[in-house]
């Protein structure tokens, strides 16, 4: 019985720092605003979107972009402009790549 409980809890608590987003059309609907920099040494957390929602990070840089707002875990928007972002990112193309560059930030996904 506590092997369940300790694995339920461990579950529910990685669900908790899974890193499923969902782009808002709105800023104001977002928790955090995003900008895509052109080069991987200008961003704070480097991405790599994952193709299903149980691949999903733990606040590691692995994201799945949802296709409803309430599957999602974070709401962001995507700014235009670099100055105008909570955070900045860049995708990358392999999975190992994704990280956190700037640590100061990484509580925006907590």
């Amino acid at each position: 019985m506590k092997k369940l409980i300790i694995i339920a809890f461990l579950l529910s608590t990685f669900k908790a720092l899974a890193q499923k987003v969902f782009s808002v059309q709105y800023q104001n609907q977002a928790d955090i605003k995003v900008s895509v920099v052109d080069y991987p040494n200008q961003a704070d957390l480097k991405v790599y979107k994952v193709k299903y929602p149980n691949q999903a990070g733990k606040n590691n840089g692995l994201w799945f972009f949802t296709e409803y707002q309430n599957h999602a875990d974070k709401k962001i928007y995507f700014v235009e402009y670099e100055n105008q972002a909570d955070l900045k990112i860049f995708f990358v193309e392999y999975q190992n790549q994704a990280g956190w560059v700037n640590k100061e930030k990484i509580q925006l996904f907590y």
